[in-house]
C-alpha cells in the first residue's frame, strides 16, 4: 500500500483498486492466447468483457462493504452490493437443470 500513496486514496479504495487489477483483463499477449484458443473474435471479447466485469464487481462489493465496516456507507451502493452479491450467490448455488443442457458432439475421427 505504501507504493499506492495517491493523493486522497484511502486504503480500502487502494485495496479496491488492487482487486480490479488482479482480476481485470490481462495483457496483449494473453488476449491474443485467448483469441487463438477460443477460434472466435465474438468469443474472445466475451471472455475479455466478462473478465472486466467480474473484476469491476468484485472491486465493487469489496469497497461498498469495506466503507460499511468502516462505519460510511451510503444507502445506495450498499443497497446495490447487497443485491450484487445475492446474485452472485444465487448463480452458485442454483440447482443444474439437465433438460437445457445440450452435450458437446463427440469427434470420434482422430
Amino acid at each position: 500500500f505504501g507504493v499506492l500513496d495517491f493523493e486522497g486514496m484511502t486504503q480500502l479504495a487502494a485495496y479496491s483498486f488492487l482487486v480490479f487489477n488482479l482480476l481485470c483483463a490481462p495483457c496483449f499477449a494473453a488476449m491474443g492466447a485467448i483469441r487463438r484458443e477460443m477460434n472466435s473474435a465474438k468469443w474472445t471479447g466475451f471472455a475479455i468483457g466478462y473478465q472486466c466485469v467480474f473484476a469491476y464487481a468484485a472491486a465493487f462489493l469489496i469497497y461498498q462493504f469495506g466503507l460499511l465496516f468502516t462505519g460510511s456507507a451510503n444507502l445506495v451502493g450498499l443497497l446495490l452490493a447487497i443485491v450484487l452479491a445475492a446474485g452472485i450467490v444465487y448463480l452458485m448455488v442454483k440447482p443444474y437443470n439437465k433438460k437445457s443442457y445440450k452435450r458437446p458432439a463427440v469427434v470420434t475421427d482422430f
